[in-house]
């Protein structure tokens, strides 16, 4: 997938289409900012929406999960998966309740999906969640165990098709509003981290290990 796709019936956005996106390099930014996903699924006959990391290859969408996820074991069952993730931008503070909202990028992923069995590409997709959420940690810590890798299940999702909802700007408040003595605007936000703890179960000492790289870069802001 790349370029600008046509959107099917399941992904064209009918909301506000002035505000879709089709765009697989939109749509690849989004999911790569986006600290977490949302998978839905129906189990047991009851619709569920499981919040979960992501990690992105390519193509492909990777999530995991325990081997008894419910959620993960519906959607292999059924052979695809519908996947959400929402980037929270600010909030679009209008001259009414009607016309004010939140500043938003949200992506709505449909693809095929299979479980990855290989153990040695589980320890790489694996290191890649790792890294989706603290760049470079993956090179840090201990590599996963053969039993931790087993007892994990790992799911590919291909990105077959996908669409961008994009609130941004200035409010759009109509005309007979503008003259009224209400403030207006757009109240950025974004995500920040606070010092880092150590851990309290004493291992370490008394600060004898230093706080790692990743984390240094995670605070200063840099790649």
């Amino acid at each position: 997938m790349s370029g600008a796709q046509a959107p099917s019936e399941r992904s064209r956005v009918r909301r506000l289409p002035e505000k879709a996106r089709y765009e697989r390099e939109t749509v690849d930014a989004v999911l790569d900012a986006a600290p977490y996903c949302t998978v839905a699924a129906v189990v047991d006959g009851l619709a569920v929406a499981l919040p979960t990391l992501h990690a992105r290859d390519g193509d492909v969408l990777y999530l995991h999960g325990s081997r008894s996820n419910a959620v993960m074991k519906a959607v292999l069952a059924r052979g695809e998966a519908c996947v959400t993730a929402t980037l929270y931008d600010g909030i679009r503070v209008a001259r009414s309740g009607f016309e004010s909202s939140i500043a938003y990028r949200s992506v709505v992923v449909f693809g095929a999906v299979a479980s990855v069995t290989d153990l040695e590409a589980k320890r790489r997709i694996l290191d890649d969640f790792v890294d989706a959420v603290l760049p470079g940690r993956s090179g840090e810590i201990r590599p996963a165990t053969d039993a931790e890798l087993r007892r994990t299940l790992v799911v590919s999702v291909s990105i077959d098709e996908a669409s961008v909802k994009v609130s941004a700007g200035p409010t759009d408040d109509p005309a007979e509003d503008q003259a009224l003595p209400v403030w207006s605007g757009v109240v950025p936000a974004r995500l920040t981290f606070g010092p880092p703890v150590p851990s309290s179960d004493g291992a370490m000492g008394d600060g004898a290990i230093p706080v790692p790289a990743s984390v240094r870069r995670l605070l200063d802001g840099t790649p």
